[in-house]
């Protein structure tokens, strides 16, 4: 593989999360115009967006498959034809019907972008550096959900559309499909077999298992937590703006750590290292909820940038399980990762109405602590040090 094809293959897979993050981080700001778009309440409004969310479970879940009968660049072209379909169905419909169907649509067109993106990724790089240039992939997802949102209030202080606001979004999807012109893609399934490139098929092992309670464990809980933590920050007598300062400091110690990561795991070895962010995580996020108010910006702060390399180093060594990377293993903790996504306020709501918002950030932090066990016993099942070696000698 050539360097050029290379680089426009990871930014492919920067741009699919750079997707992924605008997508679903911009809902909030134009769920009150949308809401009034359509004459219904913003609590109604609100579940609508469900539909965003199943079609990025369902296209990762799917994906797979489909990713060895379907070829890469087929499926991201085509995710090209159903943006403009959804985006379409946005400007031009005035029914919350078809409102429903195009945010389905534009979520199984971001599922589909993003696990072909993680991937890539893992497809194109070997050892550490693969665990580092994923997490600088994942930071394209923090750095949209920073500038959409940005973009979406100026536009909408300026009495332009809410549906302008995911036209624009539709922007980055232009830039894959540019991309996917004068690229070569890897060759997956029987095609691969035919142009004699080698298809891994090999047993999983126990570890991806701890592996996927991890990613579900942790999304679950971090999503659990930071969408609590007005609430309970408000309960403790803040200011709603200071409330939202907490979240936003987190968002941005968060994107830090992406960065400050992608070179610092390239000395470490890999599941060690998760092992103890994920026990600093943890006990960082036991502080915040226990410790002195006035010192909870600065646990949100040092939580966020130590947590902010768990997940994608949790699907980095899902992929270094077998020594060529699957697509259906790195899918399947993608998989798990998103159904965390989709349990969060499932799990969360009720323990808020029955026990408070204290109760719902104590059961986030102790999914935290299920990640840091998860990752401890990994440690003696997991095969990323063999297949490293395996590698390196062949």
């Amino acid at each position: 593989m050539t360097n050029s094809n290379r680089l426009q293959l990871t930014w492919i897979s920067y741009f699919s999360y750079a997707l992924t993050g605008a997508l679903v981080i911009v809902t909030g700001m134009v769920m009150g115009n949308i809401a009034e778009y359509f004459n219904l309440p913003v609590s109604s409004m609100s579940n609508t967006f469900t539909f965003l969310n199943a079609g990025i479970l369902i296209s990762i879940f799917l994906n797979a498959w489909l990713m060895e009968i379907i070829p890469l660049k087929t499926q991201l072209r085509f995710g090209f034809v159903l943006m403009l379909l959804a985006v379409a169905g946005l400007m031009l419909g005035h029914s919350i019907a078809l409102f429903s169907v195009s945010m389905f649509v534009l979520g199984l067109v971001s599922g589909i972008t993003m696990s072909i993106g993680t991937f890539l990724i893992t497809h194109i790089y070997e050892g550490r550096s693969r665990g580092a240039r994923l997490l600088f992939t994942d930071s394209f997802f923090s750095m949209a959900g920073m500038i959409f949102p940005m973009l979406a209030a100026w536009m909408l202080a300026r009495t332009v559309e809410w549906y302008w606001v995911y036209a624009s979004i539709g922007i980055v999807y232009v830039a894959i499909f540019a991309l996917t012109f004068g690229c070569d893609f890897p060759v997956l399934g029987k095609k691969a077999v035919e142009t004699s490139q080698p298809v891994a098929k090999e047993k999983w092992g126990i570890g991806v298992l701890f592996l996927a309670i991890a990613a579900l464990c942790y999304i679950l809980g971090q999503l659990g937590f930071i969408s609590w933590v007005p609430e309970y920050a408000k309960g403790l007598g803040l200011s709603l703006n200071d409330a939202g300062e907490l979240v936003s400091n987190f968002w941005m110690s968060y994107m830090i750590g992406m960065w400050a990561f992608s070179f610092i795991l390239r000395f470490f070895d890999l599941q060690r290292i998760l092992t103890v962010l994920a026990g600093l995580a943890t006990v960082l996020m036991y502080f915040f909820i226990n410790g002195n108010p006035e010192h909870m910006a600065w646990f949100i702060l040092t939580l966020g940038f130590f947590s902010s390399a768990i997940y994608t180093s949790i699907i980095t060594l899902g992929s270094q399980q077998t020594r060529v990377a699957s697509p259906k293993l790195v899918n399947f903790i993608l998989t798990c990762g998103t159904v965390g996504t989709m349990l969060t306020f499932i799990v969360t709501g009720p323990i808020v109405a029955s026990h408070g918002t204290k109760a719902a950030l104590m059961t986030a932090n102790g999914l935290y602590a299920v990640v840091f066990i998860m990752c401890l016993v990994l440690g003696f099942v997991s095969r990323h040090r063999q297949n490293a070696t395996a590698t390196a000698v062949h």
